[in-house]
Order: C-alpha cells, then structure tokens, then sequence
C-alpha cells in the first residue's frame, strides 16, 4: 500500500519548537498552498494543510523556515480521534513530514540566497546518471564474450 503525500507551501506562522515529556522534539505547521486553477476574474485559492515534524526534522523547521517560508513536505497522511472537552468525538488529518526542504530563496541577513540544505529522516536514493555527461563512461569492447 502507497502513502506519500508531496506539498509544496508557505508556512502560515512560526513554528514553535515543543519538547515531550520523554525529551523528543515535535512541531506543528500550517501551510497554504495555492491551487492550480483559477476562475477568470476570481482571486486564486488555498488549501491549508496541518503538518507535524519529529525530532531533527522538527529541530530543522523550527530553525530555518518562519511565516511566510516557502517550504517543500514530503510525508505520509496520518488521521486520529480524540475526544474534546465538550464529550465531543474529533477527527484530526494531518501529515507526518518525513522530508522538509528549502524549495526557493531563503532569507539570509537581509539578502536572499539559493538553498543549501535540507533534512530528511528516510534514506536518500544513490545519486544516479540522468544528468551526466558522455564523459561519465567509458567503452566497452565489443566482442562475444559477454561478462552475464
């Protein structure tokens, strides 16, 4: 079964930094993102997305990204119950960031700068060939007696 979710946003406020009574570090965002499509004579429309980051990941946002970052998540939908203090039941969507990065200018002492870094609690892929060059290889003989 397949749950990625993949949001490019801005956030709506400062994340703040929080910590669990077991000592690990948590934040909770909200992020606009713009839909693609417009009406003629209308004015573009957001969805708000709820985000929470874990450990590093949280430590990353909070330090890097405040109101009005623009901020690329890559995660996993995640819904729960609770019950709130009226006895009423809620339901709570929202997606757990597993990779947060830098997707434009970042605002660096006054002046803005390309992204240079970004965090990420799963494996990054081997960086392949898709980009290279001719160079990149070298020949092989062509002859009958195939190495497989």
């Amino acid at each position: 079964m397949i749950n990625r979710v993949i949001l490019m946003g801005r956030l709506v406020s400062d994340p703040e930094l929080k910590t669990t009574t077991s000592g690990i570090s948590v934040t909770s965002f909200r992020i606009a993102v713009d839909r693609s499509y417009v009406k003629a004579g209308a004015e573009r429309q957001a969805d708000f997305f709820d985000i929470v980051a874990w450990r590093n990941t949280a430590e990353f946002v909070c330090r890097n990204f405040g109101k009005g970052s623009l901020i690329a998540v890559d995660g996993q939908l995640q819904s729960r119950q609770y019950q709130a203090k009226d006895g009423t039941n809620r339901t709570v969507v929202e997606v757990v960031a597993d990779n947060v990065s830098f997707t434009g200018e970042r605002r660096e002492q006054g002046a803005y700068s390309q992204p240079r870094e970004s965090y990420s609690q799963i494996p990054q892929p081997a960086p392949s060939y898709s980009n290279g060059s001719v160079d990149d290889f070298q020949e092989m003989p062509l002859d009958d007696d195939l190495p497989f």
